[in-house]
């Protein structure tokens, strides 16, 4: 069995991305799903290193980016403790994507009071 995962990203005359969407063959979506960020990562076994692709629309908004961010480190915390079993390093990674989101909201608080 093999699925193919297709990524369009639209940009403007100075290459920054307008629009992204996705596909699967194993999707369940009958169209692609738009999208405003993306985090891609490979790991490439015989270099020992990460190879990634992180792209976002000029439209995403600070805050998106602050939840996308939040939201990724926590998936990333899971993916992590079903691969390894260690939780106190999942806990660790979770722990910090909450201090992260919380010092977001006390600088927008502190933005949104000075402007």
């Amino acid at each position: 069995m093999k699925s193919t995962i297709t990524i369009d990203v639209k940009m403007d005359e100075n290459r920054i991305p307008d629009a992204i969407e996705w596909s699967a063959t194993e999707s369940t979506a009958s169209r692609p799903q738009k999208a405003k960020a993306m985090m891609v990562s490979f790991w490439d076994g015989a270099d020992k290193a990460a190879l990634r692709i992180d792209l976002w629309t000029k439209d995403m908004m600070v805050d998106e980016m602050a939840n996308f961010f939040y939201q990724t480190f926590m998936t990333m915390a899971d993916t992590y403790g079903r691969a390894t079993k260690y939780t106190e390093q999942v806990n660790d990674i979770k722990n910090f994507a909450r201090e992260f989101y919380k010092k977001f909201q006390t600088i927008q608080l502190e933005q949104n009071k000075a402007g």
